[in-house]
């Protein structure tokens, strides 16, 4: 008889009470429901990146862009200027890379911020080992009861 292992995900809410109950009445034992919850995550995220973490949020996009059209302009403009093309396509270039830094930095800080009131769960997951032919009840079961991902792994018995 084939066995198979049936893994879920799910938020910690009463839903996944409801799964695990109505798996239980499936005649799906106790013995055969492991529930693993995650911990969250208890650290502030960091601002910069290092050279072995990234979170693919760039700080130096912006401010690049910023700078060379700054610069650009101060180049053009300083044909005019007294100071001359190259020192105001230099001032240009420091000025934009250093207002469009502190503009990333202002947006990721209030974007962390509301990410931080928002209410974060913990998630779940759930190994269920089952028969072959129950596999297709208790994915429904699980879906019903609004599983964020379901997935199936057969185990051949030797």
């Amino acid at each position: 008889m084939n066995r198979m292992y049936v893994i879920a995900s799910f938020e910690h809410s009463i839903d996944l009470e409801l799964a695990l109950t109505a798996l239980e009445q499936e005649e799906i034992r106790k013995n055969q429901i492991l529930a693993i919850p995650l911990n969250k995550r208890t650290e502030k995220r960091k601002l910069f990146d290092t050279i072995h973490r990234s979170d693919g949020l760039s700080l130096f996009d912006v401010g690049a862009i910023l700078g060379a059209c700054c610069m650009l302009l101060g180049a053009i403009y300083g044909m005019v200027l007294k100071w001359g093309p190259i020192l105001w396509g230099l001032i240009g270039l420091i000025g934009g890379l250093t207002l469009g830094i502190l503009l990333k930095v202002l947006f990721v800080k209030k974007q962390n911020k509301k990410q931080a009131n928002d209410e974060i769960r913990t998630e779940v997951f759930v190994l269920i080992q089952c028969r072959e032919d129950q596999s297709k009840i208790v994915e429904n079961i699980l879906w019903s009861h609004e599983a964020l991902g379901v997935a199936k792994l057969k185990f051949q018995d030797n």
